[in-house]
């Protein structure tokens, strides 16, 4: 059997992987309303529309017990925006739901009641539990080895799940979103600790197993990370998978109560709304990590929302890699050629055959991405690879994979053999070195096959100890020439093996 025809007779990568059309979800939460819209594959879904309404509803919350009537008429305001919105950009499949501030005021119910009078929505009042899980299934979307803690921060309430093995397990609501932080913490010097102590003892997680890495979701835990990445001068800003060791939870618990404003400001990645919350969510993080003896702090992108999308899923289709699966949607909405990336995946396999697991799957997402910066200027589409791998709104890959990543499409777009300026600061140099060679193979394969499937179907590249061999049929002897011998000298080099061009009958 030939690669070619091994190839059509094998399933896609990211078989499975269906696009169910535009899906949206309006989060009515205790600060803000917001709406988003997903569109693409169900397995890697990316933002078509996101847009949120700081209406404030759980405001009062802790003083009054009620959702106020500005707040109210504000995020009934939103929903009618949103609701319209939705029907206007053809949504299919839309969901409608509310946390703690609806769930607790005692006019949450009245809420609900005018929502569906005056835009038709039904919502939602999703449990304390029911939050829980689905921000555990988001950060399993979007971390799927994730074996830790995850700690949804939100206005009005903070869930705790246990997560492993792809599954939620133990789930805790607790009242302490960043609405009441700030008089818990007025009432005494230790009294958030004890508070969070207590609380924890109660719904049974004083036991909790220690040493775990605590997942982060939510838009004060994101702010509280773009503020560490200052502070640490971190070279990629980029949030999903920013990782913090736990003494950086102490840090930031001294930093947030004396900055100022004017420094925070700043931050393009802060949004004003959320600098009040700094402090006191930078409070409930050191007493977290206390309390659960954490290892580390991990940021994910996903929570509630991604959550909600990943439980509808069936079995098959969340056990797909969220990084392939949007690798290839990506090069196969901007390549020239539809399934060449993953072909060229298995025609240059044989020269890195000894590649651990998790290289394997970067240099597969970077044959996905192989051809997607053709459209770009000449002089820099290796700039382009770059700006891709890194700032790419990827989830399933860390700042190592971004850099390898980077790298490979770096190379692959004119780069040259050499490293890209900054990676050595996410990735070790042996390791983008590797990652320089899947690039310049992918390179070849390009240059060679013109870009479609046929000619990397009759040819093959092999490797021994001392060469790689370019092999190709007598018939198509003269796919080779100039720019073809060159970029397999290339690749030669890269590796420390002579080159050569063999003929087979």
């Amino acid at each position: 059997m030939t690669l070619l025809e091994k190839f059509t007779s094998t399933p896609s990568a990211v078989a499975g992987a269906t696009a169910p059309g535009r899906r949206a979800i309006i989060d009515i939460g205790s600060n803000s309303v917001r709406l988003v819209i997903y569109d693409g594959p169900a397995r890697a879904p990316f933002l078509l529309f996101n847009e949120k309404v700081s209406a404030g509803l759980g405001a009062a919350l802790s003083t009054t017990g009620r959702i106020d009537d500005t707040a109210m008429e504000r995020g009934l305001e939103a929903l009618q925006r949103f609701g319209l919105l939705a029907r206007e950009m053809d949504v299919a499949d839309m969901r409608c739901i509310a946390t703690a501030a609806v769930r607790e005021a005692t006019n949450g119910i009245e809420f609900v009641d005018q929502a569906r009078r005056r835009t038709g929505l039904e919502i939602e009042i999703l449990s304390g539990a029911e939050e829980g899980r689905a921000a555990g299934l988001g950060v399993i979307s979007a971390v799927p080895d994730a074996d830790g803690i995850v700690a949804d921060l939100g206005g009005g309430s903070l869930e705790l799940a246990r997560v492993k093995a792809g599954a939620v397990h133990q789930v805790v609501s607790l009242p302490l979103g960043v609405l009441r932080l700030s008089a818990i913490r007025a009432s005494g010097k230790m009294a958030l600790a004890k508070f969070v102590a207590k609380a924890l003892k109660e719904a049974g997680w004083a036991a909790v197993e220690r040493g775990l890495p605590l997942y982060l979701v939510g838009g004060s835990w994101r702010a509280l990370a773009h503020l560490d990445m200052q502070l640490v001068q971190f070279p990629l800003p980029v949030i999903h998978h920013y990782s913090m060791l736990p003494e950086r939870a102490a840090t930031l618990a001294r930093v947030t109560a004396s900055i100022g404003k004017a420094r925070v400001k700043k931050i393009p990645a802060i949004s004003g709304s959320r600098i009040s919350a700094l402090a006191p969510a930078a409070a409930l993080l050191r007493v977290l990590v206390r309390q659960l003896g954490s290892s580390g702090m991990i940021v994910s992108a996903h929570g509630l929302r991604e959550g909600l999308l990943f439980e509808g899923l069936g079995p098959e289709e969340r056990a797909l890699d969220p990084l392939l699966v949007a690798a290839e949607a990506e090069g196969e909405a901007q390549g020239r050629f539809p399934g060449h990336g993953a072909l060229i995946d298995q025609w240059i396999a044989p020269l890195f055959e000894h590649d651990p697991p998790q290289f394997e799957r970067i240099r597969r997402a970077a044959c996905l991405l192989g051809d997607v910066g053709w459209r770009a200027n000449p002089d820099f589409r290796a700039e382009r690879g770059l700006e891709i791998a890194l700032h790419g709104n990827w989830v399933g890959i860390d700042g190592w994979g971004r850099a390898m990543l980077a790298q490979a499409l770096y190379s692959n777009f004119g780069g040259g053999g050499g490293l890209a300026p900054g990676l050595e600061q996410l990735a070790p140099t042996e390791d983008l070195a590797r990652a320089c060679q899947w690039g310049l193979a992918i390179r070849l394969a390009q240059r060679l096959s013109g870009g479609v499937a046929g000619p990397l179907g009759k040819a093959e590249l092999l490797r021994d100890e001392t060469a790689i061999t370019l092999v190709l049929p007598r018939s198509h002897a003269r796919l080779t020439g100039e720019t073809v011998n060159r970029r397999l000298k290339n690749l030669g080099q890269a590796m420390g093996l002579d080159w050569r061009v063999a003929a087979k009958d």
